[in-house]
């Protein structure tokens, strides 16, 4: 088996609407490497779009998954429950910010979490219009797309899409959106689109994921609470990839001193088994009627069981900490490159959620070109990167939280000369 015969497999057996970055297949894999089925070896910086904070295969969730699927493997919670579910919910309710009383409800995907995030808000307030920003990612779900604030590749050919969804230019000031600028664009939706008393919800991430890892600025989020104070409006914080100490803290909300009504979470929760929730209010989340939330794998025993060690690993390895020494590494090292690096416009990020923006040198014109150079020479050299952004310019460092100095130091030398070949 090589990868030339599995890239043939796949071409004739897959459709090409499931867009696939590598050209080559992994055939396993241990915390920050992967190792495709030809043996090569590579340092892997997108951790499967930031799910393995915790690292491939951590001893103590491979045990935690056996000693689960020794007991049972599926019962439906919403048929036979189990102490599990009850267990995390627990726990996420404690850990996510604001000492209120909570309730959570488990899902399967970051997507059905925004999903239910959203009936759950219009089910509580008996209105039905939700505001999202642009760049923003909310899922491939229709609710979901619509959501989103970026076109090509995620709504071609999709429409129509759900009504009563609205967008706001999220505040950048590399891109000249200032905080100003964004809640004029919301007070300029309320005169001329929608009546803010049909809103049940603003929804963002506190930094942009796939938009391109901007945070939002401090001044915006305590602007939206006082929004949505005002009129009644939920605050929804997609934290699906900013959650689980990637940022420095547990969730990214912790960097604000406003409370969110509702969190999303999924990606690193169950790290690398299917896993979301939405946590809330205990009031808000008690607004649907009993059946209204679920979903036949929500809450998956063997993923329920891998989350709960994701926790324990977190706060005993103390990842927290961690995610903010490698960010801070990191961010020096790619400061010491501005001057050999001229189209390296910004570097930026809260803790280990950093991203390096390029423009063509003397502009402000986006550059998906040297950034796709730079991706594909750190790939030649076995350091495995992401772009994002909505014009593609932008490369985002998923690291496991779990990496070896070792292994990081051999990665940033990799990142460096990729960075200067380009």
């Amino acid at each position: 088996m090589n990868n030339a015969d599995l890239q043939r497999r796949k071409d004739a057996a897959t459709p090409r609407g499931v867009g696939v970055m590598c050209q080559f297949y992994a055939a396993r894999a241990a915390n920050a490497e992967i190792w495709d089925v030809e043996d090569r070896r590579y340092i892997d910086f997108a951790s499967g779009i930031a799910v393995l904070n915790t690292g491939h295969r951590h001893p103590r969730l491979v045990a935690a998954i056996e000693a689960q699927l020794a007991r049972f493997t599926h019962t439906a919670y919403q048929i036979v429950p189990y102490e599990s579910y009850i267990e995390l919910a627990e726990r996420i309710n404690a850990m996510t910010p604001g000492t209120h009383a909570k309730k959570t409800a488990l899902f399967s995907t970051g997507a059905e979490a925004v999903e239910n995030a959203v009936k759950i808000a219009r089910a509580a307030t008996g209105r039905s219009a939700i505001i999202a920003f642009s760049g923003a990612f909310h899922g491939r779900t229709m609710m979901g797309m619509a959501l989103t604030g970026k076109v090509a590749p995620y709504k071609l050919g999709f429409g129509p899409l759900p009504t009563e969804v609205y967008h706001a230019p999220f505040p950048i000031a590399l891109h000249d959106v200032s905080t100003a600028d964004s809640l004029a664009a919301l007070q300029s939706l309320f005169k001329s689109d929608v009546d803010p008393k049909r809103v049940a919800a603003i929804i963002l991430e506190p930094v942009q994921g796939e938009g391109g890892f901007y945070p939002a600025p401090p001044d915006f989020m305590r602007a939206l609470r006082q929004l949505c104070d005002q009129h009644g409006i939920l605050l929804i914080a997609d934290e699906i990839q900013t959650g689980f100490a990637r940022t420095g803290k547990l969730f990214a909300m912790e960097h604000y001193d406003v409370l969110p009504d509702l969190m999303t979470m999924a990606k690193s929760l169950a790290g690398g088994l299917p896993l979301s929730a939405v946590c809330g209010r205990a009031e808000i989340m008690d607004a649907p009627a009993p059946g209204g939330l679920g979903g036949t794998y929500a809450g998956n025993p063997l993923a329920v069981a891998s989350a709960l060690a994701v926790l324990d690993v977190i706060k005993d390895e103390k990842l927290v900490e961690r995610a903010a020494t490698l960010g801070n590494q990191l961010q020096e090292r790619l400061k010491g490159l501005r001057s050999a690096v001229p189209h390296l416009a910004e570097i930026r990020g809260l803790g280990a959620m950093v991203a390096v923006e390029f423009m063509r040198p003397g502009t402000k014109d986006a550059d998906a070109d040297f950034t796709k150079k730079v991706q594909a020479r750190a790939l030649e050299k076995g350091l495995l990167l992401l772009t994002c952004g909505v014009y593609n310019n932008v490369i985002r460092f998923l690291f496991p939280l779990t990496i070896t100095d070792a292994v990081m130091d051999e990665a940033l030398a990799i990142l460096e000369s990729a960075l200067r070949d380009a």
